[in-house]
């Protein structure tokens, strides 16, 4: 990996979900991590992050479209626009949901982890804004198809996390997966 830090396991296990030559949004990107996993599987990938030095080192050395933008204190940059899948990591700022959600087209995943509640016994982050609350992404994603949802204590580094996979019901309103798509195992 370019940066030195791989992938979330969480991500990796469900982006081959994605349909391949798909399209895909990193939401706070920082230096790529799961913006090149999900390159490796053959998608065109977005990345959004407020760091431009991050985004210059991915202009650098990757292919795809690379943002900068300040998504907590200016408009944001994707109008309108939808992707095969958003992931987002680490990251929490609530009043983005709508943003995020309205990024997933229709029949397609999101992939969100994050720290939550009680990670504070574990160290930063630990102010209530920033943690997720018991359930709080399935409440998020209700009424889409939830593939996957944990909720815990990993270890190596200790933390607290919350994770989903959750697909976007279809335009007809059908929420299934499509039957070209595999469940890793």
């Amino acid at each position: 990996m370019h940066s030195g830090s791989l992938p979330s396991a969480w991500i990796t296990r469900f982006a081959p979900l994605v349909p391949r030559n798909g399209t895909a949004l990193d939401v706070a990107c920082g230096t790529g991590r799961h913006a090149r996993h999900m390159q490796s599987l053959g998608l065109q990938v977005t990345g959004l992050d407020r760091d431009a030095a991050a985004i210059d080192g991915l202009r650098g050395d990757t292919q795809g479209e690379w943002i900068v933008a300040d998504i907590e204190n200016a408009p944001w940059p994707l109008p309108h626009q939808q992707f095969d899948a958003v992931v987002v990591t680490n990251y929490l700022w609530r009043p983005l949901w709508p943003h995020i959600l309205d990024s997933v087209a229709a029949g397609g995943l999101l992939l969100y982890e994050t720290f939550a509640a009680d990670n504070e016994a574990f160290g930063k982050p630990s102010r209530a804004d920033f943690l997720l609350q018991p359930g709080e992404l399935l409440q998020v994603c209700a009424g889409w198809h939830i593939v996957a949802f944990e909720q815990g204590l990993l270890t190596a580094p200790d933390r607290v996390v919350q994770r989903i996979a959750a697909r976007k019901p279809g335009a007809d309103g059908d929420d299934e997966t499509p039957s070209s798509l595999v469940y890793p195992a």
